[in-house]
């Protein structure tokens, strides 16, 4: 049995060995290959995370091997979550995508944390309709079957139904060893700050600090920043007929050629689909956009939770579209007053697009569409309330 057990530590060194540095190498992969800058304070992250994928990798490895061993059946030590915190643009969500493709487990996700608030509040209400009492133990149970490790982007809370019962939902999934990965813009001690009874937010924030590792990154630029500026250009003129990559391109380089997945926004009961999101980077076009009936609450939603969009296809404006038009205006207005960040392609230069409309002035709107694409606009800070 000794000897068993002696041949099992060896593997599991083995394999932290075949894991060491795993997430470094990519990083510099992508270094090399001009994804990336190489830059200190994302590498002392990097290890940070290292440390954190070894540790849910000796997990794998024990879970399989107490199969054959009531030896190694004693409780291991729980493994704590890591939070990251700073600046827009300094590369947390590209660590925590390198860190999640790496990682082993197959129960995974990665999910906005928003989005992910809006499915634990629509599962409360169908849960409800059902039963009575508490729906968070069942829902707790239901996150765990699915996913050992959670990985969120964009951790903000800014409403009181979601302040209220984070720290229930969270104990819960704690206890059940449920591990997760945040990245946010803020410290845990500034989340809902200043929010309505923001004294029953407090127990989750101590929680928060208690099961996890708290990191700030600290990187001295705003990559995406760097990244619109070294743009040649942000609006690729481009004939309907064509049909370049330039947007795809783009999109690659935002996301160090992140997986797209579906994200889907409730506004006022109902639901707004995208097919193609990365964190808060959005890809999607004038028609999606413009061609199906949309007004101010939507892209009111749409704003707040995307940092940048790529817009294919805007077309020469004209009265034959003149609805598309008026969205097009509505939601240029939307997105420049929250300085959301757009990369497009346009059939006619922006100097060329004009509108007559009695109800509108369409000067204002070629205005925006010409600051938002300087440097002035990129530095400005994306607002999300």
């Amino acid at each position: 049995m000794f000897e068993f057990l002696f041949k099992q530590a060896e593997n599991r060194a083995t394999h932290s060995q075949l894991f060491n540095d795993v997430l470094e190498q990519r990083y510099q992969e992508m270094v090399v290959k001009h994804h990336i800058q190489s830059d200190a304070d994302q590498i002392k992250v990097l290890g940070h995370l290292q440390h954190l994928l070894d540790d849910i990798s000796d997990q794998v490895d024990l879970s399989k091997q107490r199969i054959f061993s009531p030896l190694l059946s004693a409780p291991q030590e729980i493994t704590r979550s890591l939070y990251i915190f700073g600046d827009v643009g300094r590369g947390k969500s590209m660590l925590m995508d390198v860190f999640y493709e790496a990682c082993p487990v197959k129960s995974k996700r990665r999910v906005h944390f928003h989005a992910f608030m809006q499915e634990v509040h629509d599962y409360m209400h169908t849960w409800r309709k059902k039963y009575t009492g508490d729906p968070l133990p069942s829902l707790a149970v239901k996150i765990r079957q699915s996913s050992l490790l959670l990985c969120f982007d964009e951790f903000q809370v800014t409403d009181i139904a979601d302040a209220m019962l984070l720290s229930r939902l969270f104990t819960r999934l704690f206890n059940q060893g449920v591990i997760f990965v945040a990245t946010s813009n803020q410290h845990p001690d500034d989340l809902y700050k200043n929010g309505l009874q923001r004294e029953l937010f407090l127990p989750f924030i101590s929680l928060l600090k208690q099961s996890s590792e708290i990191l700030e990154l600290v990187a001295k630029e705003d990559y995406r920043l760097s990244y619109f500026k070294s743009m040649k250009t942000t609006f690729h003129l481009e004939k309907a007929a064509e049909k370049s990559d330039f947007l795809q391109q783009r999109f690659n380089e935002l996301t160090n050629s992140g997986s797209m997945e579906v994200k889907t926004l409730h506004v006022k009961g109902r639901e707004l689909v995208f097919n193609k999101v990365h964190g808060d980077i959005l890809f999607t076009s004038f028609n999606e956009l413009c061609n199906r009936a949309l007004g101010v609450p939507d892209y009111l939603e749409v704003a707040n939770e995307f940092n940048t969009i790529l817009i294919a296809g805007i077309p020469a404006l004209s009265k034959e579209i003149r609805d598309q038009v008026r969205r097009f205006v509505t939601l240029i207005d939307t997105l420049y007053e929250k300085n959301v960040k757009i990369i497009c392609t346009v059939e006619v230069p922006v100097e060329e697009m004009n509108f007559e409309d009695r109800d509108f002035d369409f000067k204002r709107t070629r205005s925006r569409l010409f600051e938002m694409q300087s440097e002035n606009y990129f530095q400005r800070k994306h607002i999300t309330l």
